[in-house]
């Protein structure tokens, strides 16, 4: 057989049959995840959403909402973190094309228009949209909503702290330096000398003083791996016994927890409400929950909280009786086996929402600016990571990419097993020739025995 040569020149077809086209057989993970939608109308549902920001018989048919929401999905279940990286692998994919519904001669959305529509459609159709998700989790009996963990993380801004003016006036950080340097003697300052007066000021990076001109909800803060950089604080609420997200909310990166618990708590009751499940009943957090207002609040709804609490010595309750008895009650309960037990379930479920969702989700960095944006996507994120915990139960894992180490991993011991077979029946093939060796030796002695003449007949 002769080797083929790849043309470097070739002269496209004036006409192409449709049955010459390329097709993908498709992928089973977004087959099932196409199904499961369709058996919610997640299409019909959306465009009934989407009506009332399209105008009637004006201007030519925009994306259709369902198209719109998939590709948020794919940018979760595929690791992708911007817009433009979902429209170009869209569009690179024949699998993809099926899932959202698109031949191979149709081109596929745009990044630009991803960006339009998310402009044009408000946070409560994203909402909404995560709610159909959670109604998906319900119908699959993976959502009780009776014990819900919180917990929250910080999400890396698309705004650099080099660009950060006052508040005041809207001085830039290194002119406000340059008139530090001036003011203390220095007339033509150098970087050295700069930083060397930045070094020495104290509460150089107070959110009170300064603000991004660009995305002024990013706030000043320091990131898991010890970074000082802008960011943004999404919280999650966690059903304890499915590990599904009840409620997201989003907040400035130095927002304290104990600040943020209320709004959090509020968001999960609401969608607990409308899923049928009533009110949740108990609530698990870490010690940065705990405070007085806090255990305040948990006695004032009077539900169970197991929150930790911190070593803060000898406590003084004059004029805070709410505050003492929400507080001793909080620690009789983390102190029970039943407390010990939700802690561990806390960390387990509450910090693996985080995991899928911002590590292999890709969502760590957000490159959108404006809490209204980027809860806009992290909603649909989410809910992508809600829509994997059903696929886990139907399929056994939560992501296509799981399903394909899934398929390696049973490919792998299915080689181990031949391997482990082909030496075992090797083992017992000699296993056998030595046992026959063994018997032709021993009646050869036998015979030999027999033939012989014995000392005493002679």
């Amino acid at each position: 057989m002769a080797m083929g040569k790849r043309e470097t020149e070739r002269q496209g077809d004036l006409w192409l049959a449709t049955t010459d086209l390329a097709r993908s057989p498709g992928h089973p993970f977004y087959e099932r995840l196409n199904a499961l939608l369709a058996e919610a109308r997640f299409d019909e549902r959306a465009e009934e959403l989407c009506r009332p920001f399209y105008a009637e018989g004006k201007g030519r048919p925009s994306l259709p909402p369902g198209v719109y929401f998939r590709m948020l999905l794919i940018g979760y279940f595929e690791g992708l973190d911007s817009e433009r990286g979902i429209a170009w692998r869209c569009a690179d994919s024949l699998a993809l094309r099926a899932f959202l519904g698109f031949a191979l001669d149709e081109s596929t959305p745009d990044h630009s228009s991803l960006c339009r529509i998310r402009q044009r459609l408000d946070v409560e159709v994203h909402d909404a949209v995560f709610q159909m998700v959670l109604e998906i989790l319900a119908q699959h009996g993976l959502l009780r909503g009776k014990t819900i963990g919180i917990d929250a993380t910080t999400i890396e801004a698309n705004a650099a702290l080099r660009s950060i003016v006052r508040r005041d006036d809207g001085t830039a950080y290194d002119e406000f330096l340059k008139e530090l340097a001036k003011e203390s003697g220095i007339e033509t300052p150098t970087r050295s000398d700069l930083a060397k007066i930045d070094r020495k000021r104290k509460g150089k990076g107070s959110n009170d003083d300064w603000t991004h001109p660009h995305d002024p909800d990013a706030q000043i803060t320091k990131m898991k791996d010890g970074r000082t950089h802008l960011a943004h604080k999404s919280e999650h609420a966690v059903d304890m016994d499915s590990g599904a997200v009840l409620a997201v909310t989003l907040h400035g990166g130095a927002a304290a927890d104990s600040h943020t618990l209320a709004k959090t708590m509020l968001a999960a009751c609401e969608n607990a409400l409308e899923l049928g499940r009533g009110t949740p009943e108990e609530w698990v957090a870490d010690k940065g929950y705990h405070c007085n207002d806090t255990m305040e609040l948990i006695d004032r709804l009077g539900v169970r909280g197991y929150i930790s609490e911190p070593d803060r010595g000898k406590r003084k309750w004059k004029d805070k009786e709410a505050a003492r008895r929400g507080t001793y009650a909080n620690r009789r309960r983390i102190r029970g086996e039943r407390g010990r037990r939700l802690m561990r379930r806390r960390g387990e479920r509450v910090e693996r929402s985080f995991a899928h969702t911002l590590e292999t989700g890709a969502m760590r960095r957000t490159w959108l600016r404006g809490h209204a944006n980027i809860l806009k996507r992290y909603l649909v994120h989410v809910a992508a990571f809600n829509l994997g915990v059903v696929m886990r139960k139907l399929l056994g894992v939560g992501t296509p990419r799981g399903l394909a180490a899934l398929r390696a991993a049973l490919l792998h011991l299915i080689g181990l097993l031949a391997v482990v077979r082909r030496r075992v029946g090797e083992f017992l093939e000699n296993l056998v020739q030595f046992g026959a060796r063994r018997w032709d030796r021993a009646a050869r002695r036998c015979l030999r025995a027999e033939v012989t003449p014995s000392s005493t007949a002679c």
